[in-house]
């Protein structure tokens, strides 16, 4: 009788460790030191986990051109977090390939010296914000979370937990986390042309806006700092392809033949963007390298 409740005993605890592996576990702490920056995944078992990039683009401020006030104001900013000062979450839209998830990478390699860390976050992991807050807190650093190409439809949960984390949580935010989200739409979410028939006049002409379109700019007003970046001129596309030709070690005088072939290169991708100017000089510069 005794052996068998032992045998019991035993098979309900492998069932309890069982269930505990594929249970939800709290977030645990990196090796900080293993890197400057992580991406936050989801195991299939739902479990979340911090991982260490281990080869962080080198790309610096300095490489990148033409987006002069944008990066003025986003260096402004992430210099006064790194110094312990009054710094805004940041959400910079615009036209793609112009340069914000580089201008980001950037301030990370400019400022790592200085205890900044990157937090990469997916948006459908958002709904998990509080938890990744929690785990950096006390750290020393200063820690930027970071999701690139934001946008939402209608519902999904992870609009509603940002919203939380940037303004009107019970918790107060922490000194040492910001927020740096990029997107092509400056609203985040979509808008259609029914929506306009909630907008009323009133006699003297002033206009209200229904409360359809007030909730879809609710969250990009809880992003204290807009940066808004535009499509580039001829000009200024090849100035961007030039810095990246010498930045790989294209001659100047390359540089000035390589001309004509970057506008044909833009031309075939129907863009004039600095994603494509970066490109192209990758091209070139594979082509001619010595």
């Amino acid at each position: 009788m005794n052996e068998k409740f032992e045998q019991l005993i035993e098979r309900a605890g492998q069932l309890l460790t069982r269930i505990e592996s594929i249970l939800p576990q709290p977030l645990s702490a990196p090796d900080w030191s293993a890197s400057i920056a992580w991406r936050y995944r989801k195991r299939s078992s739902g479990h979340g986990v911090l991982e260490p990039v281990r080869h962080v683009a080198e790309i610096r401020l300095d490489d990148l051109k033409e987006i002069e006030p944008q990066k003025e104001k986003i260096r402004r900013n992430t210099l006064q977090f790194v110094q312990g000062q009054p710094a805004n979450n940041v959400l910079l839209t615009g036209a793609r390939g112009t340069g914000k998830s580089s201008l980001i990478k950037a301030c990370l390699n400019e400022y790592s010296g200085q205890g900044l860390r990157l937090i990469e976050v997916d948006k459908v992991d958002l709904v998990d914000l509080p938890d990744l807050i929690d785990v950096v807190a006390a750290r020393p650093e200063k820690f930027i979370v970071y999701c690139d190409d934001l946008s939402f439809e209608e519902g999904e949960p992870g609009y509603k937990a940002l919203k939380s984390i940037l303004d009107g949580s019970v918790s107060a935010g922490t000194a040492n986390v910001l927020i740096y989200a990029t997107s092509n739409r400056r609203h985040l979410l979509p808008e259609y042309m029914t929506e306009n028939l909630s907008y009323k006049h009133t006699e003297d002409g002033e206009v209200h806006p229904g409360e359809v379109v007030e909730e879809k700019i609710s969250l990009s007003e809880r992003f204290g700092l807009w940066v808004s970046f535009y499509p580039f001129s001829q000009d200024e596309y090849l100035a961007i392809a030039a810095q990246w030709l010498s930045w790989f070690g294209v001659s100047a005088q390359a540089i000035e033949a390589a001309r004509p072939e970057a506008l044909v290169w833009a031309l075939e991708r129907g863009s004039r963007s600095g994603r494509v100017a970066y490109q192209f000089a990758r091209d070139y510069a594979g082509q001619h390298a010595a």
